[in-house]
C-alpha cells in the first residue's frame, strides 16, 4: 500500500477508517439524536419557540406601594358640566406614581341634554357616600377628593403640592402590590395583595381599570360644540372587596375587553380605605402595562 491514497473516484464513497478507540459516525439517515427524524426535531423546536412566545405574552407587570403612602386623587366630573373641562385638563397633567389619579364620571347631569358615555350611576353613589362619611353636605362637579376628603384648592399648584406632600409623609397604614397579566384580546387579570397594618376600624379594597387618551365631540348640553379630552377615566370598577380580619388582602379579577376599551391606553389602579370614615389608606397603579398589549 502506498503512503498516500489517491484521490477518490468520482461517484465513489470517500471513507476514512476510524482510529483506534473512535466510534464511527453512522451513515446520514435523516435522523437526529435518539433516533428522532429531522422533522420531529424541527417540530419540537417550533413548539419550544411557541411556548417561549406564550410565556413572554404572559409576562407580569408589577407595581408596589409598600414603603411610603401614595395618595388617591378622585375627580368627580361630567361631560354635561360646563365647569368640568378645566378640572379634566388638570387631572391629565398628573402622573401616576406620586399620586394615583382617577376620573369618575357621574350621570346626574345627563338630563341637561348630553349623555356622558363614560358615566356610571355607581360613581354618583360613591360620591354621595364619601361626602357623607367626611361630614360634608354638598355634592358638586367638578369635585376633587384627596384620600377621600373634599379638596377645593386643587387649582392651586402650591396648595396641591403641599397637600400631597403631607399625605405622603404620614405614617404608613397599608402595603399594596398590584400585578397584571394577560393580553388585550382576552383581558387583563389583576392580582392585588398586601396588608393593612394594625389599626382600629374596618377596611375595604377596590380595583379599577382606567383608560386615557379619550375624546368626545359634545353635540348638546352645556358643552355643546366642544371637543372634550379625558385621561384616567374609570371604565370598570370592582369593590368594596373584603380585607381579612388579620389585615391581609388577596384579590384577583379579570377585566374583560368590552365597551370598546383600548388596552394600549389603559391602566389598573387599586386602593384600600377605612370602611367607616372613607379615609384612603394606600393606593397603587400600573399605567400602560406594555407587556400585556
Amino acid at each position: 500500500m502506498s503512503a498516500h491514497a489517491g484521490p477518490p473516484q468520482v461517484g465513489a464513497a470517500n471513507i476514512m477508517e476510524p482510529r483506534s478507540g473512535e466510534r464511527p459516525s453512522p451513515p446520514f439517515s435523516g435522523r437526529g439524536p435518539g433516533g428522532w427524524s429531522l422533522l420531529a426535531v424541527l417540530r419540537r423546536l417550533t413548539f419550544a419557540a411557541a411556548a417561549l412566545a406564550a410565556c413572554a405574552a404572559q409576562a407580569e407587570c408589577v407595581a408596589r406601594a409598600e414603603t411610603v403612602a401614595v395618595p388617591l386623587v378622585e375627580l368627580y366630573t361630567s361631560e354635561g358640566c360646563s365647569s368640568c373641562p378645566p378640572a379634566d385638563r388638570w387631572l391629565s397633567q398628573l402622573a401616576p406614581g406620586r399620586v394615583v389619579p382617577l376620573a369618575l364620571h357621574v350621570d346626574y347631569w345627563d338630563y341637561i341634554g348630553w349623555r356622558d358615555r363614560f358615566a356610571q350611576a355607581r360613581f354618583g353613589q360613591r360620591q354621595r357616600e364619601m361626602v357623607n362619611r367626611g361630614g360634608g353636605r354638598v355634592v358638586y362637579t367638578p369635585q376633587v377628593m384627596l384620600n377621600g376628603r373634599d379638596f377645593r384648592a386643587w387649582h392651586s399648584p402650591a396648595a396641591f403640592d403641599e397637600a400631597v406632600r403631607k399625605a405622603a409623609a404620614r405614617p404608613l397604614q397599608a402595603k399594596l402590590a398590584l400585578a397584571v397579566t394577560g393580553n388585550a384580546a382576552e383581558g387583563w387579570t389583576a392580582r392585588l395583595t398586601g396588608e393593612v397594618l394594625p389599626r382600629k376600624g374596618r377596611s375595604e379594597a377596590y380595583l379599577a381599570l382606567y383608560e386615557s387618551g379619550l375624546a368626545s365631540d359634545v353635540a348638546a348640553g352645556e358643552n355643546r360644540g366642544a371637543r372634550l379630552r379625558h385621561d384616567y377615566v374609570v371604565r370598570q370598577w370592582l369593590g368594596p372587596l373584603p380585607v381579612g380580619a388579620d389585615g391581609r388582602i388577596a384579590h384577583s379579577h379579570t377585566f374583560a375587553p368590552r365597551d370598546g376599551i383600548d388596552f394600549s391606553r389603559a391602566g389598573v389602579a387599586a386602593f384600600v380605605q377605612d370602611s367607616d370614615s372613607g379615609e384612603v389608606l394606600q393606593a397603587v397603579a400600573l399605567a400602560h402595562c406594555r407587556a400585556q398589549i
